[in-house]
Formats: C-alpha cells, structure tokens, sequence
C-alpha cells in the first residue's frame, strides 16, 4: 500500500462512524525559475494536504489540513462534521461514489521521479546557456500521488510525475516564446526550447503595427490551447449545460464547427498527463465532445449526472473541491490532426492574415457565445503571399471562439502538449494535446506595446 493512500485510511478512521470520502494528495516538487539568465526564487516542496468529506443526513461537509498525526487527523475530522451539521441538504447530491477498478494507465517515470534540486537546477541552467538572448522561464518536475478511500468501499490511489520547462528570450525590442511539457523526462530538451525561443525572438525586431479588422490566421499550440481552453471551461462542461449559461445549451448535435474540428477529454492517453479516476474515485473515461464539426457532447461528474437524470453516467471528470463550484472541468482536451506538416504551410493555406506563438491577458466576456478577449505575445508575424513576414507588435483581440472554429483551412498533423498547470495550489498535472491551426477569422482590435522586455 502507498503511503498516500495508507494516509488516507488513516484520516477515514477518524470520521468515527460517519459516511465519509478522504482524500490525500501527496506532492514531492521542484521549480527552478530564472530572469535575467539567472537563477532565482528556486523552490523546493514536500507535503501531503489530507481533505476529509463527511455526508450527514444528504449533508456534506468537507474540510482540509497538511496535518498527518492523528491529533490532526481528529481535529480535521471533527471540523468536517462541524460543516456538515451546518450545511444544507442538497437535492442533487448523489451520495459517495461506488467502488470501480479504475483502468490501467501510464504516467509515471523513474528518472523524473528521481530529480534532485540539483538535478533541477543543472536542467534550468542547460536552457540558460543555450540562450544568447536574457532568457526567462522555469524548470520544473514533481511526483505527485492522488489517494482516495472512502466507507463506500472505495480504495484507489495513482503517482504520476511530470516535467515542464517555459523558455521567454528577450530584450529591449526582441521577444520569443517556447515550452514543453512530458510525464517523461526524455520528453523535455531544455536546451533546444530555449534555442527555439531564441530564434524566434531573432525576428520579432522592428516590428510594426496593424489596422484592426478580422484576419486569416495561424496560431502556434500555445496560442490555440490557450485560447481553446478558456472557451472549453464554460462549453464542455456538464454544469453550464444544466444551468442554460454554455455555448452547448441548445446546439448538441448540431454541426457548428468546421469539419476538420474533432476534440475529445481523454485522460488515459499515454501522449498527454494520463489520469485513471477522478477526485471522486469514479474511472476516467474518454469523452467524445466534437466530431467533424458537430457539437456531440460535454463531460460529466455523478453530482451533474444526477441532475441530469435518464440515466446519466459520470465520465470521471469531477475536479477537486476548490473547483466544485465550475462542475466537471475538461482537463485532459485532444485536438484531432490535420493534414499540414507545420505551421508553415498552414500559412500558404491562408495566404494573407497574421501568424500568433502566444496569447496573453486573456478574459472571458461572454461565456454562452464564446467570446474571449486578450493579447498577442512573444512573436506575431504578417503573412503575405502565404510567407511569414514582418514581425508586428502585440495585437489586441476580441473573437468569437465558435466564429474562429468555424472555418479552419487547415491543422498541423503532429499534437504538441502543452502545459495547463500554473503551479500556484497543489501540483495535479494537466495538459492539453494540441496541433497548430489556421482560422479563417481572427478578430483584432488594436495594438499594444512591441515585443520585449
């Protein structure tokens, strides 16, 4: 037995007698952060948070604690029952989940589990003398095990590992992105996403400005995973659905994007951040969400499902309790291939419009008709003749994700993951699988300063 999950045996012990789910998320962790081309505010965690659900008459009450001996664990309990003797009943609480094998996935790595601070700090330092250029970013990797145990009957408990390094090489006039992200170390080359991000920054000088208007574009992984995943929050979740606030509410099944768009939740690729259940212990499921352009479907957790009725099922996709307010969150989104072999030709498909690495500030401001506002950074082009061209400043943008997703000329035939992590809570890596895209559409607004620091 895992010492998370013996942890967790531990603090149900403590519920005495109450329906309870507890819950221990153990993190081992290091993040090796450099401006300058120098390495500072390096930080280095070892902790467990213990959470402890108690049900009481349809009651929940949910409580937490870094706090592992057992004083700790009965006064957690005890706090726990406190806030379940003082909530509400809710109607559309489905009770604690049952037990169910969770299936057999990939995500953990030996060599990455085995990083030392040094270790850490060696790999921030080999992106940094790859660079000619100030570079700023981060190195980091961590184990992290997920345990759950519950009078339900439910025993389950995953470690996965996962590394990532952000490379921002920049100067006064000059600035270029790159990052990767793998639950492998060998998926990580520190060096060569600092050199990517060097020469892109190379040609980002000079660079000059853009009447506002819609445009044809080509946006890098970064810049569509991120703004396909603002959109995604709101869309693909069973709650918004519910609630009648999604862009989904009225349109499953009906085709609205173009056809070349394909995009499922699939926690249990070995290509992404592979998960095998959910923070309610129900097994992750592939969730089909669009195919060929129609709108086919959302994920669900049992709280929604409930709600729902007609038998609905989980698709094992209840986030943790600090989320529950958003319902079931798609954390684990896969973008089907195209055809183009990168983003280059995805640029002779447009022929005239911009190129995008990287998108910025972004804001949700209409989440039932997908529109999302922001910034262009770290490298944005003109292309011309269907040639990246001159570089331009950061762009202001308002779009219509739908209206963008409505007319894709083309999409990169190789995925790139990116990283969903921000590292700020406790570490439960997530990513987004992702090719690069040309969009028919792409609406700027205004510009903004120029590239650098």
């Amino acid at each position: 037995m895992s010492e998370a999950l013996e942890l967790a045996g531990r603090l149900l012990r403590a519920a005495e007698g109450d329906e309870a789910l507890a819950l221990v998320q153990s993190e081992r962790s290091g993040l090796a952060r450099f401006a300058r081309s120098e390495v500072h505010q390096p930080t280095l965690i070892e902790n467990d948070v213990l959470e402890l659900q108690i049900v009481r008459d349809g009651r929940l009450g949910v409580a937490a604690s870094n706090r592992t001996d057992e004083e700790g664990m009965r006064a957690l309990a005890a706090r726990a029952a406190e806030a379940a003797d003082s909530a509400p009943a809710d109607p559309d609480f489905p009770g604690l989940a049952p037990p169910a094998d969770p299936p057999e996935v990939e995500g953990f790595d030996e060599q990455t589990a085995a990083l030392s601070a040094d270790d850490q700090a060696r790999l921030a330092a080999a992106a940094i003398d790859a660079s000619e250029l100030d570079l700023y970013g981060f190195f980091t990797s961590g184990v992290t095990e997920l345990a759950l145990a519950s009078t339900a009957g439910v025993s389950v408990s995953q470690t996965m590992t996962d590394a990532s390094v952000l490379a921002l090489a920049a100067v006064d006039g000059a600035s270029g992105y790159a990052e990767q992200t793998s639950w492998r170390l060998g998926g990580i080359d520190p060096a060569g996403a600092s050199t990517q991000a060097v020469e892109k920054a190379k040609h980002t000088r000079g660079a000059g400005t853009l009447e506002p208007g819609s445009y044809p574009a080509v946006l890098e992984p970064p810049a569509f995973a991120e703004l396909l995943a603002y959109f995604a929050y709101d869309a693909f979740g069973a709650l918004g659905l519910l609630e009648e606030r999604s862009y989904a509410h009225g349109r499953l099944g009906e085709k609205v994007f173009d056809e070349r768009f394909s995009l499922a939740d699939d926690s249990l690729d070995p290509r992404g951040l592979p998960k095998a259940f959910d923070f309610e212990g129900t097994p992750k499921q592939r969730a089909e969400l669009v195919e060929n352009g129609v709108f086919t479907g959302v994920v669900w957790d049992r709280t929604t499902a409930r709600r729902a009725g007609n038998g609905r099922q989980s698709t094992g996709h209840a986030p943790p309790s600090s989320l529950r307010h958003w319902g079931p969150l798609p954390f684990g989104l896969s973008v089907a291939i195209g055809e183009a072999n990168s983003p280059q030709e995805l640029a002779e498909l447009i022929g005239d419009g911009i190129y995008i690495t990287r998108l910025h500030y972004l804001s949700i401001v209409d989440a039932r008709e997908g529109v999302i506002t922001g910034m262009t950074r770290d490298g944005t082009f003109r292309v011309r003749s269907g040639k990246i061209a001159e570089p331009l400043v950061n762009l202001r943008f308002t779009v219509s994700v739908p209206e963008l997703l409505a007319e894709l000329p083309g999409l990169t035939r190789e995925q790139v993951l990116l990283n969903q992590s921000a590292y700020y809570d406790e570490r439960y890596p997530q990513g987004m699988l992702s090719p690069a895209v040309a969009t028919a559409r792409f609406d700027v607004t205004g510009v903004g300063s120029g590239p650098g620091v």
